[in-house]
């Protein structure tokens, strides 16, 4: 397997969370006319996370050599404004009833559900509005807002997200299971790839490669989220362990040793979809040391 340079995305991490971290904690309430919806928004957009899909984007744009200025962290950040929404919206009693996210209350529990779904509700549509006002040319704008509908709605996230509620208690076949979480999970890091792409025009040869490392980027991600439910803790995890044991999970069809394998081949497939590429790609690949392996 190629050499990974963690070093890479930790420096990208270094430089560009707070920057995407500041964005979201300051532009946000000047969208929101309603103080208790802002607060709710806020709430769950400020709890943290790796913003791996905002950093994705920008990650396609360092490696285009775009200049990455607020206005392209802003635009990149709308991406965690739709990840967060889908996170206040699977915590809810109808969904997944959970009480905890990122290591504190979930939305509905520190608020109540009617404003957690209001709030889920406004970040969704305040997303569009910020790729709206980005100054890169109205075709560009059209192009991610059409990317963007199609993978957060119900051709994409919404789409997966129906498809887990209406088979729980059902086991999938491996085929189902993956059509289930490309567009849950998948969808929308497949647009955090494609907007770095559309920005940057990059070359159809290109897009069709990077979209390959997106497809194994969002798998790998997947399964690593299932592994970790079972293997880490609720420190660690932020939310209950063994949290999916009746869920359609890829350790609950394939078990913890399988999974792992199957990991290691969807990285291997991504690594090998980059180096079809004729430009510097090592910033990409060490996305893949997101997935931390030396503890299996």
């Amino acid at each position: 397997m190629d050499q990974i340079n963690r070093e890479l995305l930790n420096q990208l991490e270094k430089d560009l969370v707070p920057q995407i971290n500041n964005v979201l904690k300051l532009e946000l309430p000047n969208y929101v006319s309603d103080d208790r919806l802002s607060n709710s928004m806020s709430y769950s957009v400020n709890a943290g996370g790796k913003r791996l899909r905002p950093l994705l984007t920008l990650a396609i744009l360092k490696t285009y050599n775009v200049n990455l200025t607020n206005e392209m962290i802003k635009l990149a950040s709308a991406i965690e404004l739709i990840h967060t929404y889908s996170l206040i919206h699977d915590d809810l009693p109808a969904m997944d009833n959970d009480d905890l996210r990122r290591g504190k209350p979930t939305n509905h529990k520190e608020f109540d559900e009617a404003t957690a779904i209001l709030a889920g509700d406004g970040l969704l549509t305040l997303a569009f509005e910020w790729v709206s006002e980005s100054n890169i040319g109205n075709e560009k704008i059209v192009k991610l807002i059409k990317q963007l509908s199609k993978s957060s709605g119900s051709n994409g996230m919404v789409a997966g997200q129906s498809i887990d509620v209406n088979n729980s208690g059902k086991k999938l076949t491996k085929q189902e299971l993956i059509k289930l979480h490309s567009l849950k999970t998948g969808e929308l890091i497949r647009y955090s790839v494609m907007a770095g792409l559309i920005i940057s025009e990059a070359s159809d040869n290109e897009i069709k490669f990077m979209m390959k490392f997106a497809d194994s980027f969002g798998l790998a991600f997947q399964i690593y989220d299932d592994i970790l439910d079972v293997v880490s803790n609720e420190k660690d995890l932020g939310k209950p362990v063994n949290d999916d044991a009746d869920k359609n999970t890829y350790v609950n069809l394939y078990g913890i040793k399988k999974s792992y394998e199957l990991l290691d081949n969807t990285i291997k497939d991504g690594l090998d979809s980059l180096n079809e590429l004729d430009i510097d790609t090592d910033l990409l690949k060490s996305f893949y040391s997101y997935f931390d392996l030396n503890g299996r």
